[in-house]
């Protein structure tokens, strides 16, 4: 039965697309069957895997107000073992459009159910911001990883986000736990990125994960190939990383690699 991961922070430009799209990406090519969601309206995760919103006709739009199945819409990508489900443009309206409906908090957790099985790992791909959206995730998900920006004030961003999960977890999903904060942008040259790496590990312990992702120019260009960097860019540093994150997730479950990732 499939784990279901949120990767979410309220703040942007903190790498959350790229971890979702590169750890999901790593999981694959490590044998596991692996299904994105792309809640963010802004629609990179489905950009970054090559789906083009002018070729999407249906949605997660589709599974949160349509009554949709997951296997309906659903997409394969270029990595093996790797499915989206892509943005359309309806989803740009539809938390205004959730406020109205009966269950709203609980409309992907419900839609994801029957696809629990058919996939080793979910990954959510949330908005950056906290709205019906976002909560739809928490709900949803058994654990949120948050991507921690190595730079200055990212760990006051960070209370805001722990808050929500905390009234989540009282609310509404009170087996939703904390999977771990991965930091990203990280650039140990300097004494910002070790200052905050070593406030990070002090206040936090070990849910800061113990691979880092660094700065590295290839996780940008990547999105722009309709790929991962773990596939675009197989022996970069970010790929590396993303890799080993993706090690370090399966060893924290008991889990392991299933085939041999390519050199």
């Amino acid at each position: 039965m499939a784990r279901i991961i949120a990767v979410s922070n309220q703040k942007g430009g903190v790498g959350k697309t790229t971890t979702t799209l590169n750890l999901g990406a790593a999981l694959a090519l490590a044998g596991h069957r692996v299904l994105l969601i792309d809640l963010d309206p802004q629609g990179n995760a489905s950009s970054g895997l090559g789906l083009q919103r002018d070729d999407v006709v249906d949605g997660v739009y589709d599974l949160l107000l349509e009554g949709a199945n997951v296997e309906d819409v659903a997409r394969v990508t270029p990595v093996d073992g790797l499915e989206i489900v892509p943005v359309t443009d309806a989803l740009i309206g539809a938390e205004i459009e959730l406020v109205s409906e009966m269950g709203r908090e609980r409309r992907l957790e419900g839609a994801l159910q029957s696809a629990r099985n058919r996939y080793d790992w979910i990954l959510i791909d949330c908005p950056p911001s906290v709205g019906l959206l976002t909560i739809n995730a928490l709900v949803a998900a058994d654990s949120v990883l948050i991507p921690l920006q190595a730079e200055y004030l990212a760990m006051e961003g960070l209370g805001g986000l722990m808050k929500t999960v905390s009234e989540v977890q009282k609310w509404l999903n009170p087996h939703l736990v904390r999977e771990g904060v991965l930091l990203t942008l990280m650039n140990r040259r300097t004494n910002l990125g070790r200052e905050v790496e070593a406030q990070a590990r002090e206040v936090l312990g070990d849910e800061v994960f113990k691979t880092t992702i660094p700065r590295n120019v290839r996780l940008g260009e990547a999105p722009s190939h309709g790929l991962p960097a773990v596939v675009w860019a197989k022996h970069c540093p970010g790929t590396r990383a993303y890799i080993e994150l993706g090690d370090e997730l399966l060893a924290r479950h008991g889990l392991r690699h299933r085939k041999v990732v390519a050199s």
